[in-house]
């Protein structure tokens, strides 16, 4: 049997916390050939509350960094395009042949500000377990 890699990117605004948890889950659900990536319409850098969340699960985030659609490799061919918030979705470039799915979730940093940091967290919990449910869903689709 021969193994087609195939190739996702999740897109949000700022490529600072919901793209990077999907791709973070992605690498760690999706079946094995599947290539994960995420990028944003904007670069917003690496989110601390997300950093800490992410770290709470053993989710390690070390080789990720915050990116715009600009800065992806060149030449690749995305199989599969997932928006995770509204705004991207919107403003997403198009990327013909790949499939297009909007999962969109809560933003956190929106949701959080001026509450106290452990209100915060919570908010980044929930919103961490939400897009990891949504990955092993599609990762069962993928299989």
């Amino acid at each position: 049997m021969t193994l087609v890699m195939s190739d996702v990117l999740f897109l949000c605004t700022g490529n600072s916390c919901r793209s990077q948890m999907a791709e973070a889950w992605g690498r760690l659900l999706l079946p094995d050939g599947w290539s994960v990536c995420s990028a944003g319409i904007e670069k917003h850098g690496l989110n601390p509350h997300m950093l800490i969340v992410m770290n709470e699960v053993g989710v390690d985030m070390s080789i990720h960094f915050s990116k715009t659609v600009d800065e992806l490799p060149n030449g690749v061919q995305w199989d599969l395009v997932v928006t995770v918030c509204d705004h991207a979705a919107a403003t997403c470039p198009s990327y013909p042949g790949a499939k297009l799915i909007h999962l969109p979730f809560d933003d956190p940093p929106a949701l959080s500000i001026g509450l106290p940091e452990e209100e915060a967290l919570n908010i980044y919990r929930r919103v961490r377990d939400e897009i990891r449910t949504e990955m092993e869903k599609l990762a069962k689709c993928l299989q």
